[in-house]
């Protein structure tokens, strides 16, 4: 019979912490950049037809949530059980992801499928966008893994629909209905945008009605109030808005391709590239062990703010 002593007991708990928190570094590891043009000309190769218009926007919504759930660890935001529970930068840059994916997922089924408000929806995706509203924290029975893996799976019927010329499948890339997406993309990106820039607090004037006399809310707020993200949320939402810009460069890249026309007519196919180039450098590497909360001009850096520039 093996007796365990103290220093053997110490030595393997010792081990265990130390597998356990590599591990935990390898499960936090975010996913690169993929190259949005070459997977395109890869998927519509292998599924042996021409990648027409829509076909691009559609395999960047498949590939983005296949790498939500086959990253690493896989999709750890409904890991209820250690180390996973002890993960939360992971899970804040799983929402962020999320939250792009339903964005497009709603507006593909109401706009970029669709001719005209009166047009009769998408069937595929009228039950693909749901399934992205699903709990993203759900474990038990239907879990949270199992409704995005039907969403990809109806997103693959719609694409495959697309690229048949005999499908009544359409994607419509009018510049109206680019817009559509770009009003979400706007509040999102504004929503992370001012919680990250209240990192060191912010007095603001309320200017919720815009100055509108007439204007009227339900509940009356002060003239002034300071606004601050709180220090235990500082990374969480810096996390957040990395994993949505994550998202959103690789839907703008497919947005380039299947939207070109439109762009060029507007002239804004340069500004569009530019906007890609800012969000590539939202992924550069966070080389400091934790999310820094300096003053915007003082000795040390403030994480949030960089990003929120």
């Amino acid at each position: 019979m093996v007796t365990l002593n103290k220093p053997m007991i110490a030595g393997t708990t010792f081990a265990v912490i130390f597998v356990g928190w590599l591990l935990s570094i390898w499960w936090s590891s975010e996913p690169d950049i993929f190259d949005v043009k070459a997977l395109t000309i890869e998927q519509a190769q292998q599924l042996q037809v021409e990648p027409v218009v829509g076909f691009a926007t559609t395999t960047v919504m498949i590939e983005l949530t296949k790498t939500l759930l086959d990253k690493p660890g896989g999709y750890i935001t409904n890991d209820k059980l250690p180390p996973f529970v002890m993960l939360d930068n992971m899970p804040a840059f799983e929402f962020g992801v999320l939250q792009q994916l339903r964005d497009m997922a709603l507006v593909m089924r109401n706009d970029f499928s669709r001719s005209q408000s009166q047009s009769i929806e998408d069937p595929d995706l009228v039950k693909a966008q749901p399934s992205y509203n699903f709990d993203n924290s759900r474990w038990i029975l239907p879990s949270t893994e199992s409704e995005y893996q039907k969403a990809v799976k109806h997103l693959e019927s719609y694409r495959l629909r697309l690229a048949n010329t005999q499908s009544d499948a359409q994607f419509y890339a009018r510049a109206d209905n680019l817009n559509e997406w770009l009003q979400e993309v706007e509040k999102r990106l504004g929503s992370l945008s001012q919680r990250l820039s209240t990192s060191v607090g912010q007095d603001r004037i309320n200017t919720d009605l815009a100055g509108d006399s007439g204007a009227m809310q339900s509940t009356n707020m002060a003239a002034a109030q300071q606004i601050k993200t709180s220090w235990w949320q500082l990374d969480d939402v810096f996390y957040q808005a990395r994993g949505a810009s994550w998202a959103l460069l690789h839907l703008l890249k497919a947005i380039e391709i299947d939207f070109q026309g439109v762009l060029e007519k507007k002239n804004a196919l340069i500004s569009l590239r530019q906007i890609i180039r800012e969000l590539e450098q939202t992924q550069e590497t966070v080389w400091s062990p934790m999310i820094l909360n300096g003053s915007g001009f003082g000795m040390m850096a403030n994480h949030s703010l960089v990003m929120a520039n």
